[in-house]
């Protein structure tokens, strides 16, 4: 095995714990301090090593938080959306509309616009806001789990699709291509709904993919075909081997033991930071009770006051530094990006 090929592969498993924390360190300079003493200097990891730092590129995609409040309460949420967490309140169209000015400046290069939550069809002025990116020329991206805040806009996404069938695409959350894995997460009664809502979006034509999980002891072969022979049976037009078209998620767990990324890892690990996906987008929340909408550095930490950014794109221009769990699980190790 190749020497990069090799502390990838070993660095890849002290996510499941297999490897000693000091070879880590020996062959990668990764901190292997004392848990406690992880990812708590923004600059230097537990074991003295400068700190990984992403340097941002021409953003690509702008994200909007559309509001916390989601009609599920999954396990394991990232952002721990549900019926009752409004710690982002909703975006206001006016609010997107200000930083759609910013984003058609062509010295940023973003052509995508994502819209996440929570359930971002729960946010009342949704349609609105996708109207005004499309309008814009953007293209628009929003993760959806299909249900009832979606279908309820059947009418004014058929309008929409009819108008910018090129521009708009919907990403569906399924965590599983099985009812019983799917509702572990998302809860009873999930399933149907989610999957009644795929099916429409296909059957009429929308730009659609699916979002799912790669859960311990399952592998992406596997999870393809399960999906493949999903989307065959209901008539989903949807190829599961494409990995665009089901997007397959590394888990997340901030309360496991992860190894903090330094400059050297770049190197060890064959990775370039600009393929991180903080070098290339940004994400607009609006915190509860504050007046004015922020930027963070991405979709993954709206809460962290650290990675918080500024008031505007310009003022978010600036380098990330790898200070959190995500940072490891999601993005470096996991190799995963929320845009399309």
């Amino acid at each position: 095995m190749a020497a990069g090929a090799l502390a990838r592969f070993r660095l890849r498993r002290l996510i499941m714990g297999d490897l000693f924390a000091d070879e880590i360190h020996h062959h990668l300079g990764i901190g292997t301090g004392e848990k406690a003493g992880k990812f708590a200097d923004p600059h230097v990891t537990a074991g003295g090593e400068p700190r990984a730092t992403v340097i941002p590129q021409a953003f690509r995609t702008l994200w909007f938080n559309t509001g916390t409040l989601c009609n599920l309460a999954c396990q394991g949420c990232y952002i721990e959306s549900s019926p009752r967490n409004d710690r982002l309140a909703y975006l206001s169209r006016k609010d997107v509309h200000a930083f759609l000015a910013e984003a058609r400046q062509d010295r940023w290069g973003i052509c995508e616009i994502g819209f996440t939550g929570g359930e971002p069809f729960m946010n009342p002025e949704i349609v609105g806001m996708l109207e005004d990116a499309l309008h814009d020329g953007f293209h628009a991206l929003v993760l959806t789990n299909a249900m009832a805040p979606m279908q309820h806009r059947r009418s004014a996404l058929r309008d929409l699709h009819n108008r910018h069938s090129e521009q708009l695409a919907l990403r569906v959350s399924l965590d599983h291509h099985t009812q019983p894995a799917h509702e572990a997460v998302r809860g009873r009664r999930s399933w149907t709904p989610a999957l009644d809502g795929l099916k429409w979006l296909s059957d009429n034509g929308f730009d659609v993919s699916v979002a799912a999980r790669i859960r311990n002891g399952e592998t992406e072969g596997a999870l393809r075909r399960g999906f493949a022979a999903l989307f065959a049976k209901h008539k989903i037009h949807i190829d599961a081997y494409k990995p665009h078209r089901l997007v397959l998620f590394p888990e997340m767990d901030v309360g496991h033991d992860v190894p903090e990324i330094s400059e050297r890892c770049w190197g060890a690990l064959g990775k370039d930071p600009s393929d991180v996906m903080c070098a290339t987008s940004r994400m607009v929340v609006k915190r509860k009770g504050e007046a004015r909408p922020i930027v963070v550095s991405c979709t993954l930490l709206p809460y962290d006051a650290q990675f918080e950014m500024g008031g505007t794109l310009a003022e978010a221009s600036q380098p990330v530094k790898l200070n959190h769990p995500y940072c490891a699980q999601f993005c470096v190790l996991g190799g995963a990006s929320c845009s399309s």
